[in-house]
């Protein structure tokens, strides 16, 4: 992925493209807006149907056990706390959304990839509050199949089944499973920013660059640019040189874009068998406080007006939908 300056084609203001509408790909050649004016003043208002964009968020790592499904829930459900209305999907065939917060979807995210005129709508299942999920259960293994089959265009279905959301929803979660598979090229071409959870070992860098260089293939292959948002380190102990030593390796390759750990917890373990998530369980643990944290500082990062006010109280359990 590419972090080199290019010129607005509108105003010739040069920038570094950060988000996937400032590309588009146009008679085999890319064409680069500065903002959001300047596309639809080259292209015109239905770039995005006349309505801001949501957050697209995927949470991705290719290593495996690195908290991916707890980052992805808590996230959400922190954003919703906040008063935005936000989407989560599962894109994991072992469907660790729905049981880590205790919902089950008639249809699932299978059925809106695979089943011809199923909409968003058909599939979404509402949870808490502002916070909506698509389930995933081990069905979604077929989806894969599926999009193996199809000679174009493979990579971006999912892209455009969520087309009618436009505009309903601030945030939109993918929580990604750990492997590179048609269903995450899907998702990264519909995201615009990626978050990666980094268990703090030995490995820890190993599944990070695979997914640079996955986000780097996204852009010079398929004409979308993803933003590596940031990288969270997991399972953070203080007491251990490992954990100590993996933060600091992290941070000199990351700097600026390195959230801070997320402490090892028993209350993150125990929440999902709970069904519920850490603000709901132990929202005054350890984990509770780093989640927190980590959506206040997500969120502060070009946030969007809530739907309604802010709850003042992000601890409070949600009342459910």
């Amino acid at each position: 992925m590419s972090c080199a300056t290019v010129r607005c084609v509108v105003c010739a203001r040069e920038f570094a493209p950060q988000f996937a509408f400032q590309v588009a790909v146009l008679d085999g050649g890319r064409r680069y807006f500065c903002a959001l004016e300047c596309r639809k003043a080259a292209l015109g208002d239905s770039a995005f149907g006349g309505q801001r964009r949501s957050r697209r968020v995927a949470i991705l790592n290719q290593k495996g056990g690195t908290g991916k499904t707890t980052t992805a829930v808590n996230l959400a459900a922190g954003i919703a706390d906040r008063g935005y209305d936000v989407l989560l999907i599962d894109v994991d065939a072992q469907g660790n959304v729905g049981t880590s917060l205790g919902i089950r979807g008639e249809r699932t995210l299978y059925h809106l990839l695979v089943e011809e005129g199923t909409t968003p709508d058909d599939v979404i299942v509402p949870v808490r509050g502002h916070l909506d999920v698509i389930t995933a259960d081990a069905t979604l293994a077929l989806a894969e199949v599926f999009l193996a089959r199809i000679d174009t265009g493979r990579d971006r279905i999912l892209r455009d089944r969520m087309a009618s959301l436009r505009g309903k929803y601030q945030y939109i979660v993918l929580d990604c499973g750990p492997s590179l598979s048609l269903l995450n090229q899907n998702a990264l071409s519909f995201a615009d920013e990626v978050l990666i959870p980094v268990s703090c070992d030995y490995l820890a860098l190993v599944g990070v660059k695979q997914v640079l260089k996955t986000l780097k293939d996204i852009d010079q292959h398929l004409g979308h640019t993803v933003k590596l948002s940031g990288v969270v380190p997991t399972f953070f102990d203080a007491r251990t040189r490992l954990a100590r030593e993996a933060v600091d390796t992290l941070s000199g390759h990351f700097k600026e874009r390195l959230y801070e750990p997320i402490r090892r917890s028993t209350r993150l373990a125990e929440a999902p068998s709970h069904r519920q998530t850490i603000f709901e369980y132990a929202p005054d643990s350890s984990g509770a406080d780093d989640y927190r944290r980590l959506v206040a500082r997500y969120v502060s990062n070009a946030a969007p007006v809530p739907t309604s006010n802010p709850n003042p109280n992000p601890t409070q359990r949600p009342e459910a939908a």
